[in-house]
């Protein structure tokens, strides 16, 4: 037997490729087909064996494991972590090799190359991120888009399924917009600028794996408007401050005119203040002081005045004063007035005027009746209409029928005026200036001739009384029943009429003049080619210029301004209107209108103080005397201001200079006889001063618009005389001074005036030995009291006095007379308080004579002296003590009083003045 030898010449065998499955951050690959390595030479040991697998590859991260060397199987799995998003795919070689010959692997044999391709199954790992941290856009107000933005995520997944965005969707709720898959932003309705200009939403992403974006992202949208044409930059509302002068209206306003070309601009700014007043805001002064203001003749009657006593006929007439004492009459077809006979100005000669404020709308019905503001027809029998002031169908008729004169023929009668301004129940100043026959009405300040002039015959002369009303006409005859008849509908204010003169058109305007208006301030930096005007009220500004810019430095230069220092509160509109022309073409934009107003703030209320000395006590000869007393010669006025809630008159105190436009000094209690006082002011004291006066029993009224220094100065020369002062207990009179017509009042000032009565002995004595003005006065009424309680100690006193007075009276006679003059022409010049010299002569009175007294005497003045503490002490004695005195020393010493009062009488005033030199 020969031994054969075997040769193992078979190499393994695997599939010519693999295709493998990795999900990533795994380590297990599946394979199609599985690993599996065959050898022919299997069973046999190691030659039929598969020992191994090897990888070729640029750093594949895998690695072959032999699971079965005799069945050949194998596992493919990852070497190190597999991350899709560095590498999706890897390629790499495989072989297989068998165990070779024997245990230590000699002559072993490899399989052919097989090709390994490996796929990376993608985790959702990775939430979607914005590309951008913020979005913005912008759109145009009332526009649909399709699209206004798009917002863009992405995902670091590898996959398709997780790096893809499937879905946006906006996390604002109730946003006007919607989003769709693609991150395309729109809007769902139409934007309005005016409603909202900014929009802010929040978006977020979902991939499709619908894993959220960790952080949504912002979207700012913007909404523009759309580009009309119009002016910005404008407050609808500006305040004003009282006192500050001009302020600008729109310090910022721009014209808009969306870039087209333009050849001229034209704006009006109109002031509306038709609420204010009567028609704007005017000085609220009485016709009287404003005619006095305006420089106007004096003379005028006020026929619709303030009822009072003396103006009682506009008691029953409705009143509608509205703001700042602007007095106001309504007419409601009603009401009429008859103005008292002694009223009325009996000759209106070939010049006078009438003058009045009206405020009228149209007439109802279509054949409207006459409206009758003033009338003057005959007061009984017949119904003759002399002249009259009438509204007919929104004309104003001025009927002027003159008395008969040597010519009998036709005279100019009546003249009508047509006029807008009658019916548009806005507040106008009507002026009728006579001229006979020419007639001119002034409106405003403008002149209007008359239409129409129609002739009529004059009247023949009759001793029928005539009657003069306001609001209606008085029909006295031609019917059973005096009554009124064609009476007016409307609002008048400041009726007056004034014979003999004519007003000028300068005292007009002035009277008319509104107080606030428009105006421009800096009128040197504007353009050239800008051109402006204003009506004559300032109410109305018109800006026309070529250049859009020249016309914007213009607008911002528009003010408001208001000259009162105590202007009427509230609101003033304003209305602005431009027309813009382009080349070519008469308008091309239209240009919206403004609104907006003008709040003017509430002033500081002044206070307004009367202070001086509340009591004045003259002797009768002072009162009996040609220029008698000054009774307000140490009065001062004074006005301040609040401030907060603190008044301004501590530290910080601020007082305020204005105006006043009277000072009513009445009479309290009876009023005065004038057959034996007067209270009455010089006319002197009244000249170089804006200030008239009137006086009556009831006292004096001051009026006009002037100072409070001025007021001051003329009221300390009113004087008040009493030719029977014996008769007089005392005189009351009460003070109130106004500014604006009672807006702002006073305090009521009470000052009393008194006699002094003295007894004749201690009145010589007192004279003698006055004590110098510049001690302090001490009063000594005890030594009185003495006289009245013992009479025979009293006599000895008495005695005691004269008898040392003597001496006195001889030295001193030579400066007393040196002084009389003087003395008497500060008595007359200068109110001088006598109850105070009187107390300063009771020190000698008193002091010397008491010496000599026993200690009873003293011992019941002392108690005489607590029980009189508060009496009134004039001189050291009451005027009731003096009386008393004077009875006593009657009876016990006639001879002694006698010729006291012989010199009393004598040297009464010179005592006072020789006081000074002691």
């Amino acid at each position: 037997y020969k031994r054969k030898t075997v040769t193992f010449i078979h190499k393994p065998w695997i599939e010519t490729s693999y295709h493998g499955v990795i999900t990533e951050n795994m380590d297990t690959v599946l394979l199609d087909p599985p690993l599996v390595a065959l050898d022919k030479d299997a069973p046999v040991p190691y030659a039929g064996e598969i020992c191994a697998f090897k990888i070729y590859g640029q750093d594949a991260p895998f690695e072959a494991v032999v699971l079965n060397r005799t069945s050949g199987e194998g596992v493919l799995r990852a070497s190190s972590p597999v991350d899709c998003e560095s590498q999706k795919e890897y390629t790499f070689i495989i072989q297989a090799y068998d165990c070779g010959a024997g245990p230590s692997g000699a002559d072993w044999k490899k399989s052919h190359k097989a090709v390994v391709h490996i796929q990376v199954d993608d985790v959702n790992e990775f939430s979607p991120v914005f590309r951008e941290p913020l979005y913005k856009a912008s759109v145009t107000e009332g526009k649909i888009y399709d699209s206004i933005l798009q917002v863009e995520a992405w995902d670091q997944d590898c996959s398709p399924q997780y790096s893809q965005i499937c879905n946006y969707e906006i996390v604002t709720a109730g946003t006007p917009f919607a989003i769709d898959r693609n991150g395309n932003i729109r809007n769902t309705e139409r934007l309005s600028y005016d409603k909202q200009q900014t929009y802010k939403i929040m978006v977020t992403a979902f991939d499709c794996g619908q894993k959220r974006a960790k952080e949504d992202v912002a979207v700012h949208i913007d909404v523009k408007p759309v580009c009309k044409p119009g002016w910005q930059g404008w407050n609808k509302r500006v305040d004003y401050e009282p006192g500050t002068g001009s302020k600008q209206l729109f310090p910022k306003m721009h014209l808009e005119t969306c870039g087209g070309p333009l050849s001229g601009v034209r704006a009006m700014v109109e002031l509306q203040t038709n609420h204010i007043g009567k028609g704007c805001d005017r000085e609220t002064y009485s016709e009287k002081s404003l005619q006095k203001l305006c420089g106007a003749a004096s003379g005028s009657t006020d026929l619709l005045p303030a009822p009072s006593p003396s103006t009682n006929w506009t008691v029953s007439l409705l009143t509608d004063s509205g703001r700042d004492s602007d007095l106001i009459y309504r007419f409601d077809g009603r009401q009429a007035a008859n103005v008292p006979d002694h009223v009325v100005p009996q000759n209106l000669t070939d010049q006078f005027t009438i003058a009045t404020w009206m405020k009228h709308g149209p007439s109802p019905g279509l054949r409207a009746e006459k409206e009758t503001l003033l009338c003057n027809s005959d007061k009984t029998e017949m119904n003759r209409h002399h002249y009259s002031l009438y509204v007919h169908n929104c004309r104003l008729v001025f009927l002027l029928r003159r008395d008969f004169t040597q010519v009998d023929t036709f005279r100019p009668a009546e003249f009508h005026w047509k006029l807008e301004q009658i019916c548009d129940k806005e507040w106008h100043y009507y002026v009728i200036n006579v001229e006979f026959p020419a007639v001119t009405l002034f409106v405003d300040g403008v002149t209007y001739e008359p239409y129409l002039v129609t002739d009529d015959w004059p009247i023949h002369a009759s001793k029928i009384d005539t009657q003069l009303t306001v609001g209606a006409c008085w029909q006295g005859g031609e019917v059973a029943t005096p009554r009124f008849t064609q009476y007016f509908h409307g609002s008048l204010s400041g009726l007056t009429i004034r014979p003999g003169r004519i007003e000028t058109q300068k005292v007009i305007s002035c009277l008319q003049a509104c107080k606030e208006g428009l105006d421009i301030n800096s009128l040197e930096s504007l353009a050239k080619d800008i051109k402006f005007h204003f009506n004559p009220a300032q109410s109305v500004l018109v800006v026309e210029g070529e250049d859009v810019d020249s016309i914007n430095t213009a607008m911002t230069k528009v003010s408001y301004i208001n000259s009162r220092q105590f202007p009427t509160a509230g609101l003033r509109r304003l209305h602005i209107t431009t027309t813009v022309q382009c080349f070519g073409e008469d308008t091309c934009l239209s240009i919206p209108d403004i609104k907006a107003v003008v709040m003017v703030l509430p002033p500081s209320e002044p206070r307004i103080t009367i202070t001086g000395s509340n009591r004045l006590v003259r002797p009768a000869g002072d009162l009996r005397g040609p220029l008698g007393v000054a009774p307000f010669k140490e009065l001062h006025i004074t006005s301040t201001v609040m401030k907060g809630d603190s008044f301004v008159h501590r530290p910080g105190v601020m007082e305020v200079m204005h105006n006043l436009d009277y000072c009513d000094i009445l009479v309290i209690g009876e009023e005065l006889n004038p057959e034996k006082e007067s209270l009455e002011i010089h006319h002197s004291a009244l000249l170089g001063k804006h200030l008239d006066a009137t006086n009556s029993t009831s006292g004096i009224s001051i009026y006009g618009v002037d100072s409070m220094a001025h007021y001051e100065q003329a009221l300390r020369q009113v004087r008040y005389r009493n030719w029977r002062p014996a008769t007089l207990s005392e005189r009351r009179f009460r003070l109130t001074c106004s500014e604006l017509n009672g807006r702002y009042t006073s305090n009521e000032f009470i000052l009393e005036v008194s006699v002094l009565h003295h007894s004749a002995p201690v009145e010589h004595v007192n004279h003698m030995a006055a004590q110098p003005q510049y001690m302090r006065p001490v009063h000594h009424p005890l030594m009185i009291h003495t006289f009245n309680s013992h009479a025979s100690a009293a006599t000895v006193v008495i005695v005691v006095c004269i008898a040392a007075l003597v001496v006195i009276v001889v030295i001193g006679v030579y400066r007393i007379h040196a002084t009389h003059q003087e003395g008497s022409r500060e008595d007359e010049d200068e109110v001088k308080d006598p109850e105070a010299d009187w107390d300063n002569s009771a020190l000698t009175i008193t002091v010397n004579p008491m010496e000599v007294l026993d200690e009873e005497v003293k011992e019941e003045s002392r108690e005489d002296e607590e029980e009189e503490e508060d009496e009134e002490q004039v001189g050291g004695m009451t005027s009731a003590e003096s009386d008393n005195s004077d009875e006593d020393e009657e009876e016990e010493e006639e001879e002694e009083r006698e010729d006291v009062k012989e010199r009393k009488q004598k040297g009464k005033l010179e005592w006072d003045s020789s006081s000074v030199t002691y």
